[in-house]
């Protein structure tokens, strides 16, 4: 038979009765019932019944799960008791007359059906296997529809899709780079790039003046469920923008993309500022699917005989603390878990009180006056039956504690509302302190606004300097980072000298973008995705490694190829190179 495929397995429908076709696809599922055996044939498209005949066609007899044939047949209606109303071709199927068997399979290292408990380790080895099952074939569908709808908003609104090198220049990004030796370059190494971030910035110099790239990133850092060693990256820069320009794109965007999807979100999304975004939440990537806002409560303690909370206010710390509505009759053990929390965050301890109508009920009752619980329950608005849960600790600290407390009770007490609660927090640190580095550190990088008005601060106050930085937040998840960059060889050597990078390093690192701001540079800025990240909020996954095809473990290696893996002895002279001993 002439086995190449007429039609897809999941396309057929009632309006081919009585049409003769041919089908490409694996063996899904076979039962002999003796005069008859049925062949659920499956594609990328979905899976439609077969039926043979063994006496007219005996090969079928030797078919298999996981068999590549073909058949050609007739498309019938099913008799009525066999009608399957949960398949899409559940009504109908193929009388086969022809069948040839393309390829055999051995039996699968893992079933190819959806809701399987394989691990992980064992599904990576064998991902070929892994994306025959249809709920990993749907992921790589909506992956690529995701893609194709940005390309076709972007390119609507006039953007240009420039690929930028991968094979570059190592610059400190915050993160390790992976690094090529140059065969040709003896000692010298490419770096794999982590962001296009000074390319796309060099676009705008060139006058692109809206660009964007679906863009492979590479860095070389711990990794975790929203982590890989390398990645995709949606990256944007505009010309002649501010903030709400950007916020405007790229809220144009996302509501496209869902619309695509059969979904429809709110514009414009809210906006709150880092700092607000830390006194309420006690994060920079609020979850705004559910409450429990914090409230800084050191007033209610500003007399208090309780030494924990006097000391620290005395030190200049302060106390944050929520209220969980109906959390007094929590066990004593699920307020150890809150604790746990707590202290696995930074805290030094998580102070507790239940509101009880028989009473007050916490261990250090004896230490807080009853002025001070109506005070503090007067802030909360608290009621009888609420848990007040509260950290004393510098304000970052405490609010950063407290903030991980009030995530872990959303997420184990299924506190969220269903939907997509979308949030633009802006005006983030441009510097932080490091201890590890000694001094202050870029907080988003080096190339970022600060704003105008605080330059001012950094000698005497350089954490009090503000960013013209933004992130995108979606239920928690960072989606999206981005700045208004700067766009003046004085400012962007102003900003190395605040950061303690000398002029002489910055030339070497940074002189063909210090060069380029020469030649006549616009104001410019831009935001970049996390695109493996968007797919997985949109698949409701954990990890990003449910929706890359072919994803590294969190120990970085590939087990389908054995990558990371070793070189012979030539090559490595081939590039200059030489192992020491261990």
């Amino acid at each position: 038979m002439h086995y190449k495929k007429n039609t897809n397995c999941g396309e057929v429908n009632k309006d081919n009765i009585e049409q003769e076709i041919t089908l490409n696809g694996w063996v899904q599922r076979r039962r002999d019932l003796g005069g008859l055996i049925f062949l659920d044939l499956r594609d990328r498209t979905g899976i439609i019944q077969v039926t043979v005949s063994p006496k007219d066609i005996p090969l079928a007899e030797k078919v298999r799960n996981e068999y590549v044939i073909a058949v050609k047949g007739r498309v019938g209606p099913r008799p009525e008791e066999a009608v399957n109303p949960e398949m899409l071709t559940g009504e109908i199927e193929v009388q086969a007359n022809e069948l040839e068997i393309l390829n055999p399979a051995q039996a699968s290292p893992l079933p190819v059906e959806d809701n399987i408990d394989t691990r992980e380790e064992v599904r990576l080895r064998y991902r070929y296997v892994d994306l025959r099952r249809p709920e990993m074939a749907g992921k790589m569908v909506l992956r690529h529809r995701v893609a194709k709808a940005i390309r076709d908003y972007l390119d609507e609104n006039g953007f240009l899709e420039i690929e930028t090198p991968v094979l570059t220049k190592s610059t400190p990004e915050g993160a390790r780079d992976y690094l090529v030796p140059s065969r040709k370059n003896r000692g010298h190494f490419f770096a794999l790039p982590q962001s296009p971030q000074l390319f796309k910035q060099l676009l705008m110099v060139g006058g692109v003046d809206r660009y964007f790239q679906l863009a492979r990133c590479f860095r070389d850092e711990d990794l975790r469920g929203d982590r890989q060693p390398e990645f995709t990256q949606l990256d944007m820069e505009m010309s002649f923008v501010e903030e709400e320009d950007i916020f405007s794109v790229v809220e144009g965007m996302m509501a496209g993309v869902y619309e695509k999807l059969g979904e429809e979100i709110e514009v414009p999304f809210p906006r709150i500022t880092y700092r607000e975004a830390m006194d309420r939440f006690g994060t920079d990537k609020p979850d705004l699917s559910f409450g429990l806002e914090l409230s800084d409560v050191t007033e209610c303690f500003s007399e208090t005989d309780f030494k924990v909370f006097s000391n620290i206010i005395e030190n200049g710390g302060r106390i944050k603390a929520l209220r969980f509505p109906g959390g007094a009759e929590l066990s004593r053990r699920e307020i150890d878990n809150l604790e746990k929390v707590a202290k696995g965050n930074g805290a030094r301890g998580l102070v507790w009180l239940a509101l009880k109508e028989e009473g007050l009920q916490s261990p250090v009752k004896k230490f807080i006056r009853e002025d001070e619980v109506v005070a503090l329950g007067s802030q909360l608005k608290a009621e009888y039956g609420d848990l007040v849960l509260a950290v004393a600790d510098e304000e970052k600290k405490a609010a950063q504690a407290l903030g991980s407390v009030r995530v872990y009770l959303g997420r184990e007490y299924k506190l969220r509302k269903p939907g997509n609660f979308f949030l633009w927090v802006t005006e983030f640190p441009f510097m932080e302190y490091s201890e590890e580095e000694d001094g202050y550190m870029a907080a988003h990088h080096p190339f970022t606004q600060p704003l105008i008005e605080d330059i001012n601060l950094v000698d005497s106050n350089p954490d009090r300097v503000r960013a013209r930085a933004y992130d995108l937040v979606l239920n928690g998840v960072e989606l999206a980072s981005g700045s208004i960059r700067i766009h003046s060889r004085d400012l962007q050597e102003k900003v190395f000298e605040m950061l303690k990078i000398p002029l002489e390093e910055a030339e070497e690192k940074f002189g063909f973008l210090l060069e380029a701001f020469q030649y006549g540079t616009p104001p410019h800025g831009g935001i970049a995705f996390g695109f493996d990240r968007m797919v997985m909020m949109l698949t409701g996954d954990n990890t990003i490694r449910e929706v890359i095809a072919f994803p590294k473990t969190l120990r970085g290696v590939c087990p389908l190829t054995g990558a990371p893996g070793k070189v012979d002895e030539e090559q490595l002279q081939e590039l200059h190179l030489r192992l020491e001993e261990e």
